[in-house]
């Protein structure tokens, strides 16, 4: 469970990893708006800059950009 205290984390995303751009404790899925915990990161897009809880999350999303 996740602290209510907790400071959302600002991040820079590469296509290889992340960078911290200001510290925090989680970022928010662009897709569901889950608070993802950053030991619990795994999918993200680097040319968009969104953080994805899930990989059907990242799915749904780049479906719903390329119009499909």
């Amino acid at each position: 469970m996740m602290d209510k205290a907790a400071h959302e984390a600002v991040l820079q995303y590469t296509m290889h990893g992340y960078e911290v751009v200001s510290p925090g404790s989680f970022v928010t899925c662009f897709v569901t708006g889950r608070r993802i915990p950053l030991e619990d990161l795994r999918y993200w897009n680097a040319e968009r800059q969104e953080a994805y809880a899930t990989p059907d999350a990242g799915l749904e999303r780049e479906l719903e950009c390329r119009g499909a």
